[in-house]
């Protein structure tokens, strides 16, 4: 079957989150997100309110972060952010999994925590991703743990990074991979097929987006959004098959 832009764009997640945004330029990005018909915005808490409104009756939801972007703090205030985010207009929520007790083994806190900000968002009506912050951990079963559990408590989506993970490289400058087709296909593997999931970080060009839809994830987090779509526009107005792009390795755009 082809692959459609509408295809493509109910993959993206438009991201939102850089920190120097301004309420001006979130305006203008829900509005590039409407106009391209997109899965999501994902935004900041404090903005969720002003994208509801400009999203409001469209077929583009609202996706807040909570405890973002490191997971660190109580559990009982990403709930409270979680839920703040769900009564403002959020149908989704994108948490960070706390990385210390990962590293530290702490599954019965990981899986206590996750299973109450997944319950309390579910009960507002939303779903819930959970953010591994793969560039953080140091194995594959770190990775396999988390998917059990998410999948344990049914939580919807399962995600590779925030898009600032940031690790400091052997030059001394800090960077990040995001989402690798080793992580991914893990993810994919080791979670039940009912949870999603969920590219951010790398995924840059429309080679990467069939890449990685060919491989099972069903949303991405971009921030090129109008220039991925746009490009899948063109190609099928000139009569290319956008399933042949799946071919080329992940990350042909760059990290």
């Amino acid at each position: 079957m082809s692959i459609t832009v509408h295809d493509l764009a109910k993959m993206i997640d438009h991201s939102l989150l850089h920190p120097t945004m301004t309420d001006t330029i979130l305006k203008k990005e829900c509005e590039l997100a409407l106009k391209y018909d997109c899965a999501t915005v994902c935004i900041k808490p404090h903005a969720v309110p002003m994208a509801a409104e400009i999203l409001n009756g469209s077929d583009v939801k609202v996706c807040a972060v909570a405890g973002f972007p490191h997971g660190n703090s109580h559990t009982e205030i990403i709930i409270a952010e979680a839920v703040r985010a769900c009564k403002e207009g959020a149908l989704e929520i994108d948490i960070v999994s706390n990385t210390g007790k990962v590293l530290g083994g702490d599954w019965d806190y990981v899986s206590a925590e996750l299973k109450a900000v997944n319950d309390a968002v579910t009960a507002e009506g939303a779903i819930l991703k959970v953010i591994f912050e793969n560039d953080f951990l140091t194995c594959d079963d770190q990775i396999i743990r988390l998917c059990e559990i998410c999948s344990e408590h049914n939580i919807a989506f399962v995600k590779t990074s925030t898009g600032y993970g940031f690790v400091k490289q052997d030059n001394g400058f800090y960077n990040y991979k995001g989402a690798t087709e080793p992580h991914l296909k893990l993810m994919r593997e080791h979670s039940k097929p009912s949870v999603q999931v969920k590219a951010a970080g790398g995924v840059r060009t429309l080679p990467d987006l069939v890449r990685v839809r060919q491989m099972g994830v069903t949303r991405i987090g971009a921030t090129a959004t109008a220039a991925i779509l746009d490009e899948a526009a063109k190609r099928i107005a000139e009569g290319e098959d956008l399933a042949d792009l799946g071919g080329n390795p992940l990350g042909g755009g760059g990290y």
